[in-house]
């Protein structure tokens, strides 16, 4: 993710996923390579649905991918790496992205919401 390539829904998505102290944390965790969901919430005393919760939002927004692989004893291990960006945010970038913004409907921004669920990204539910 380049700045200057930014749409503005890309842009929405990337500072909303930044925007939380807990996919801050993920990120942090992610920063030195790849890690198996259970270790990952064991290492950041998280719960497992949370942080997948957490990490949808940043797999949305282009920051985190994930991978399923099977592990030595066949199970299914899914695996999160942080993808390498660079975010530069400017008056010219933020202009440059306005012609992209998604379309909202003032009584509701649920459309700017990169997971598109209903009230997700509503002042009232700091969760997305």
């Amino acid at each position: 993710m380049e700045s200057e390539e930014l749409t503005g829904a890309a842009l929405l998505a990337a500072c909303s996923a930044l925007a939380n102290p807990h996919r801050l944390r993920i990120l942090g965790a992610l920063a030195d390579g790849r890690q198996y969901v259970s270790l990952l919430a064991r290492q950041l005393g998280m719960s497992r649905p949370l942080l997948h919760m957490h990490l949808q939002k940043l797999q949305a927004a282009g920051l985190v991918r994930g991978s399923l692989e099977l592990s030595e004893d066949g199970k299914a291990v899914k695996y999160f790496e942080a993808v390498p960006f660079a975010l530069e945010i400017t008056p010219q970038i933020v202009k440059s992205a306005l012609p992209t913004l998604p379309e909202t409907d003032p009584r509701r921004e649920t459309s700017l919401c990169p997971l598109n669920k209903p009230g997700c990204c509503s002042s009232s539910d700091s969760s997305c």
